[in-house]
């Protein structure tokens, strides 16, 4: 690393502490040394001193709990900003307050009133509120500040490359095969009751003369991901019943076992915890160890199902159950960056003030939701998909996205959805080639 970054402060904080770590040394690559020494500072935090890049003070570092309050809105280099001061400082804005305000997801602990799944609505945070959900301005500021401290410095500081993940839920691997006679009949008898009688067709051609599910993509995705180098990671509904929210063939089934033994052949599996684990930890430990014990390996990643996170109860949970990585930081309603960034970061748990050892990786785009819930069509979709991609590239960030089988198949209510995935998929392989 470089010559250390210092940075004079009157105070200090594990808070503080977080946001420098996270900032310097996994973002701008850097050492940094924090002193109360003003002298020769290359950065003071909440003091004015000449020729020193100067930072406003929120305070929201010093607190000791969660305290409701505004965040005030400002600009600076064109970069929308929260926690904008009115001083004179090089940064008008408080960018270490504003950094622990999105990574921390401070405002997830605001009193709100849940949405139908029971989650944090993405109509309450700052970012939404701001037209600026679909921006990764932490991103956008931090590119800004790594340009601002080489020209202040002198210093070269090093550059991330842009990277991307592809990553999918299985929560339905088939849409007709692998069932059971009774759900098979029922959904026989649904659909010729709902008067649907091409899905009727459709399914006994596909279990009785063993037609393509309209939900198999895996051996189209086989094939992307080994065209362009892609080592993907599979995050698996392995629910042991059947739920409204929980609809997956059974994991010891041997089509599903097959199946999932080939994804962790192919890339990494995860676990997708089913839809009522957040209060049933005996399912969640059930549910794991099955996992762990078709693929013969310990699972340390995992997605909630539904994006049914809940701070800080399901971060505990995944802990105790001995995750380390997850992948939930996004919305199940809304694109874009629920943290502000698309970089990954250690969980804060703002209830016992310090930094966890679950790492978090923010993804900006799922199928489900900008069809389901944006009511996007594929061109629409993947034009938003693209517009965020160009930011992140833009800032040398990292894109992961979420898809699931089902809208990568045959299915028509999913039209030209695979093959702009496709097009999209060596896309990104050329950026990152």
């Amino acid at each position: 690393m470089s010559t250390p970054i210092t940075i004079y402060c009157t105070a200090d904080s594990k808070r503080l502490r977080y946001v420098l770590k996270w900032l310097f040394e996994e973002q701008l690559r850097c050492n940094y040394i924090v002193t109360q020494n003003a002298h020769a500072a290359h950065i003071s935090y909440g003091k004015i001193i000449p020729n020193a890049i100067c930072i406003p003070d929120a305070g929201l570092l010093w607190q000791q709990n969660i305290q409701q309050h505004d965040v005030s809105i400002g600009e600076w280099q064109n970069i929308p900003t929260l926690y904008a001061a009115q001083e004179p400082y090089t940064l008008p804005f408080d960018i270490f307050s504003a950094l622990f305000f999105l990574l921390s997801r401070y405002e997830e602990y605001y009193p709100y009133t849940p949405d139908k799944h029971g989650r944090y609505p993405a109509t309450e945070s700052v970012l939404y509120k701001h037209n600026l959900l679909e921006r990764p301005i932490a991103d956008e500021w931090i590119a800004a500040f790594r340009k601002l401290l080489q020209e202040k410095t002198g210093l070269s500081l090093e550059t991330l490359s842009f990277s991307f993940l592809p990553t999918y839920d299985i929560d339905i691997a088939y849409s007709y095969k692998h069932k059971g006679w009774k759900r098979t009949l029922g959904g026989i008898a649904r659909d010729m009751l709902l008067g649907r009688f091409l899905k009727v067709s459709q399914r006994l051609e596909v279990v009785m003369r063993d037609e393509l599910d309209p939900y198999d993509s895996f051996q189209l995705l086989k094939e992307l991901h080994s065209k362009h180098h892609y080592a993907p990671l599979y995050f698996i509904l392995a629910s042991l019943d059947t739920t409204p929210f929980d609809k997956n063939i059974h994991p010891l089934n041997p089509a599903m076992q097959k199946l999932i033994k080939g994804f962790a052949a192919e890339g990494t599996v995860g676990i997708h915890p089913s839809y009522y684990t957040n209060d049933n930890k005996y399912a969640w430990t059930a549910e794991k160890g099955t996992l762990e014990g078709i693929i013969g390996k310990p699972i340390n990643i995992s997605r909630q199902h539904f994006v049914r996170m809940f701070l800080p109860a399901t971060y505990h949970q995944l802990l105790a159950n001995g995750i380390t990585t997850d992948f939930s930081m996004g919305y199940g309603t809304h694109l874009g960056f629920r943290c502000g960034s698309a970089q990954p970061f250690y969980w804060y748990d703002l209830e016992n003030e310090q930094e966890t050892a679950l790492k978090v990786y923010p993804f900006c785009f799922m199928d489900s939701t900008a069809h389901y819930e944006n009511g996007l069509s594929a061109d629409v979709a993947f034009a938003r998909l693209e517009k965020m991609s160009q930011h992140l590239i833009a800032t040398n960030s990292r894109l992961i996205t979420v898809f699931h089988n089902f809208s990568l198949g045959t299915d028509a209510e999913w039209k030209n959805w695979a093959r702009h995935y496709a097009r999209f998929l060596e896309k990104m392989a050329r950026l990152t080639s």
